[in-house]
């Protein structure tokens, strides 16, 4: 909101004062990726700021405080309740509580302290809960060298104390260092997918993050297309949800009942190995819900077949006629013709194909689909968290100098852009994404459930050989399920991520999206970086930083994936070891942060006037100076 001034000395102050930002250190900007809705390991990065906190408590009390001690303290501020709740059980007497208040009073303010001085007050006093402005601000700006002035800090200590106000503003003042140790955050796709609280993940980034952003993964499309009405998202997404046992998420939390589904599933299908559910948690399935998920995940296959044929139909200028293997069935559907050659069925269930006419629904199914879009479109909290996800993020985003994108840029084996070409128009590079972008959010304003245009972009967003959150030739969905051949079953990748390993790759890729070759970057997700490889490509001007937090990316990678720290002094790399539990995170105080490697360092330490809020202020400062003038 813009500020309104009754006077010349308060546009002077307001010029004085912005011109004191600029020469700011800039804030710290983390960027996280592929979440995949495990919100355990990803609220222990936000809560350790990506080692930043540790970091920050080793600048601070190296040679004052023990290493055991250090450790102890960050782990307070990342878990302030469950550690206070350890800690009072340890504590036997009232002084001595009273004594460890104190210390951890001081440790805090201190830390605080030391964490704000590249903010302004205002900003500071936005980030402490309301309820503890007043005191933490007193003890904050204190002068500790004033003799008259210490007694009277230690009397507010002593009356939080006494007053029994010292857990809460222990939690209030660990939260406050939470949100400021990093600036600002960089989502860079898939929140959601088969982890089991994506939703989680939203509230917590609703209630307690302020200056963030997101860019779309793949399988956010899939969650936001189903809330905007796209019957194909919302097939894919309910069969991948009963694919690895996570039905529960859209019930439970998002009010979608699917007792209709789940009838007319094990009605119609009984279970076969090629549609067994999995678990990431390694958990066991009962045997009743492995039957469900098993039978549902057919029936919703089979659907979602049948829509995309429809909708391949429909839109000639997708080009994926060779993904309708529904028609090419032999007579008694144990065989189907892919590129001229027959394979063997295996584990077919077609049952309800009409081989004269395999793109039909029947009326069951149709009446399904159709009560289920309904749930989808009329779930208040699943829109709720969609267009928070839609307010605050973008296909992709340009932010002081770096390219940050989700998936890939589609481009053929020349480094080319290719072009998506709908009716007499022609999408490539950043107008493809533009082009995206725009018809998202329109279907998201206004749903339709029944067939439209924007629709069925949605469903090529996740699926589509020229969408740049999928980036593959094709979606082998089918052979997946039911043929036994590898070949035919590998998804081949856009050349995109073979040639961004070249730097003149990565010139090009910033040159279109209208940023600085020489100081630019490109930050990407999407990709595990597997054992072996380098998440720092294009001598350094592409970082792939896919967060790894889905467990069965542990394997791939060895490790607990990678986040991205940008500050005042450069960038850093930080790899995350594997998660196990919160509960073990906080019993034993194991942090995630392995390493941290400095791979770019500024030669003069940045300043806000270096970032693109500060391209923002300097234009105010023109404005308020041209007011001046006149």
């Amino acid at each position: 909101m813009q500020k309104t001034f009754t006077s010349t000395n308060e546009i002077k102050s307001e010029i004085i004062n912005l011109s004191a930002i600029l020469n700011l250190p800039k804030g710290t900007e983390a960027f996280i990726s592929d979440i995949h809705g495990e919100y355990d390991e990803f609220a222990h990065i936000l809560r350790n700021g990506s080692g930043n906190t540790k970091q920050k408590i080793g600048e601070l009390f190296t040679g004052r405080l023990t290493e055991e001690s250090q450790k102890k303290l960050a782990f307070l501020i990342y878990y302030p309740s469950e550690i206070l709740k350890q800690t009072k059980k340890n504590i036997k007497t009232q002084p001595e509580l009273c004594q460890w208040y104190m210390t951890t009073f001081n440790n805090l303010i201190e830390m605080l302290r030391y964490t704000a001085n590249k903010y302004t007050r205002s900003k500071v006093r936005k980030a402490i809960k309301p309820d503890f402005v007043y005191i933490t601000e007193e003890l904050l700006y204190a002068d500790t060298t004033d003799a008259t002035k210490h007694q009277y800090y230690r009397e507010v200590m002593d009356n939080i104390i006494s007053l029994d106000m010292a857990d809460a503003f222990i939690i209030s003042t660990c939260h406050t260092i939470q949100r400021l140790v990093v600036d600002h955050l960089h989502i860079i796709g898939d929140v959601y997918d088969r982890g089991p609280h994506p939703d989680f993940i939203i509230e917590h980034l609703m209630k307690r993050w302020g200056s963030l952003d997101f860019q779309w993964g793949n399988h956010d499309i899939l969650w936001i297309g189903s809330a905007a009405g796209s019957k194909l998202c919302m097939a894919n997404l309910v069969r991948i949800s009963a694919r690895y046992d996570n039905l529960d998420i859209l019930s439970d939390s998002y009010g979608i009942d699917f007792e209709e589904l789940e009838k007319f599933a094990l009605k119609n299908y009984q279970p076969l190995d090629s549609f067994k559910p999995k678990s990431d948690t390694g958990t066991q399935i009962s045997s009743k819900l492995e039957k469900r998920n098993n039978c549902v995940q057919q029936a919703m296959a089979i659907m979602q077949f049948k829509l995309e044929g429809s909708a391949i139909e429909r839109n000639p200028d997708f080009k994926m006629e060779s993904r309708m293997l529904l028609s090419k069935l032999s007579s008694d559907k144990k065989h189907v013709k892919i590129n001229g050659e027959q394979y063997d069925i295996t584990d077919g269930c077609f049952q309800l194909v009409d081989f004269d006419n395999p793109y039909k629904l029947t009326k069951n199914e149709q009446r399904i689909l159709d009560n289920l879009i309904q749930q989808f479109i009329a779930s208040p909290k699943l829109r709720y968290h969609m267009g928070y996800m839609l307010n605050n993020g973008s296909m992709y985003l340009r932010y002081n100098g770096n390219l940050l994108l989700h998936g890939c840029v589609p481009v053929d084996e020349d480094g080319e852009m290719l072009s998506l070409k709908l009716g007499d128009k022609e999408y490539s590079g950043k107008s493809l994404f533009d082009f995206f972008e725009v018809t998202l959010k329109s279907a998201f304003q206004k749903p339709q459930t029944e067939e439209c245009f924007n629709s069925d972009i949605l469903w090529y967003l996740w699926t589509g050989k020229l969408s740049p959150l999928f980036g593959k030739e094709a979606m082998t969905t089918f052979e997946r399920y039911f043929i036994d051949n590898k070949e035919l079953q590998h998804e081949q990748k856009n050349p995109y991520y073979s040639l961004r390993k070249e730097e003149w790759f990565a010139d090009k890729l910033l040159k279109e999206f209208d940023l600085d070759t020489e100081q630019g970057h490109i930050i990407n997700g999407h990709t595990p970086v597997k054992i072996g490889h380098t998440p720092i490509m294009a001598n350094g001007k592409i970082f792939v930083i896919d967060g790894g937090m889905s467990k069965p990316y542990h394997k791939t990678t060895g490790i607990g994936g990678y986040t991205l720290l940008s500050n005042s002094y450069g960038l850093q790399l930080v790899t995350h070891e594997p998660f196990t539990t919160r509960k073990r995170a906080i019993e034993d105080m194991t942090d995630v942060v392995s390493t941290k490697r400095v791979i770019e360092q500024s030669v003069k330490r940045k300043t806000v006037a270096d970032t693109d809020i500060g391209v923002q202020i300097k234009k105010q400062i023109e404005v308020l100076s041209a007011r001046l003038n006149h």
